[in-house]
């Protein structure tokens, strides 16, 4: 969808901006452009809507050589999110939101009618923010605004700069998620401007790493994480890599542990004999079709005798975490709730406990398996767990 060949941009005091960038962004993905202040990282971003013209070199949007498209129907075919936001102030936001669908000749009704549709997209009520204005709105309110407004004539295209800056961690990490799950829906090829490499790993499908004016590695997150091309990038990316990794990393059903089971309407007598068999100390809680129910100790069934059932004594499971769910989640619940395994679930479903061996080992096999480009399932090693 986007293509840079041997671009560059030289300013007229001999500053080179960017120097000879090749790489392209396929349809649909998001791609995280990453780097330190001055590295040319939102320079690349303002070449795509020609903002500012490269010097040598073309770029190519959808096939089509955008320096022979006129600049401003190019950029009325881009949406561009800034970090500023850049809403009018004395319009409403659904007017805000309507600008660009105005601009290309839609009828008011339907451009005011797509607004309201994208607005309720991004979680504002049409009927409650649309009368107001800029001034009205929180900051991260503002940013949701922004983007709906990118969005609304629908362009293939989406450039967003430091689009989560402006405001504090709390709504960033949410405005991050909605969009993220907003990127599933509506699926635009994005070039997102970061110098926060947590955030460049959270939110890219792969990510460009920038030195000065150069690309140093693009790749997906985890091979960036997992292995860095040179020092500089290793440097960049950080010391905790590893733990940055985490965040890129699903847990799958493969990583999991089978622990003992007790059924729901079991009697505590019989649940504590095969716990005894089998020497263990605890057992897992599950409903007559698999479901999650909690977890429950040998000792409280050993006490309990001939008398109740297991779902007399179960105890609530407070760490759990969905399958396919980062192996950061799973780590974070074990520590909240300071437990030795989390419990993975498909939906109410329940499929095994993930260790911390296993954990360390998942994380081991989704680096192998980026290294030598095979499925996390066919890397094998030799395992902690199994020792």
């Amino acid at each position: 969808m986007i293509r840079f060949e041997q671009v560059s941009k030289v300013y007229p005091d001999g500053t080179t901006a960017v120097d000879g960038l090749s790489f392209e962004v396929a349809e649909g993905e998001l791609v995280t452009l990453v780097g330190p202040s001055g590295c040319g990282k939102t320079t690349t971003m303002m070449m795509v809507n020609r903002l500012i013209e490269p010097t040598s070199g073309r770029i190519l949007v959808d096939g089509e050589d955008i320096s022979r498209v006129d600049p401003v129907q190019l950029r009325r075919r881009i949406g561009y999110v800034i970090q500023q936001v850049g809403l009018f102030p004395h319009r409403t936001v659904l007017d805000n939101t309507a600008t660009v669908p105005a601009l290309v000749g839609w009828k008011k009704a339907k451009a005011r009618a797509r607004a309201a549709e994208l607005l309720d997209l991004v979680g504002l009520d049409p009927a409650t923010y649309g009368p107001r204005y800029p001034a009205q709105l929180s900051g991260g309110q503002r940013q949701r605004v922004g983007v709906a407004r990118a969005l609304a004539a629908d362009p293939p295209v989406l450039l967003m700069d430091e689009p989560f800056g402006a405001v504090d961690p709390v709504v960033r990490e949410r405005l991050q998620n909605e969009f993220l799950g907003l990127q599933e829906t509506v699926r635009k090829t994005v070039l997102l401007v970061t110098h926060d490499i947590e955030e460049a790993v959270r939110m890219g499908d792969r990510i460009a790493v920038y030195g000065q004016g150069r690309i140093e590695q693009f790749d997906t997150p985890g091979a960036v994480l997992g292995n860095p091309a040179t020092a500089y990038v290793a440097r960049f990316v950080g010391a905790d890599r590893g733990l940055k990794r985490l965040s890129v990393t699903a847990v799958e059903p493969d990583d999991l542990e089978e622990p003992p089971v007790a059924r729901l309407d079991e009697p505590a007598a019989d649940a504590a004999a095969r716990l005894r068999a089998e020497d263990a100390r605890w057992a897992v809680v599950l409903g007559g079709h698999g479901e999650l129910h909690g977890w429950v100790s040998a000792d409280s069934l050993r006490l309990a005798g001939d008398e109740g059932s297991v779902g007399d004594l179960a105890r609530r499971m407070e760490a759990w975490v969905p399958v396919g769910a980062p192996l950061k989640q799973a780590f974070s619940e074990m520590l909240q709730h300071d437990a030795g395994w989390v419990a993975v679930v498909d939906g109410a479903r329940f499929l095994g406990v993930l260790t911390p061996a296993k954990l360390h080992e998942a994380l081991r096999r989704s680096v192998d398996a980026e290294a030598q480009g095979v499925p996390r399932d066919q890397v094998d090693f030799d395992s902690v767990a199994d020792a």
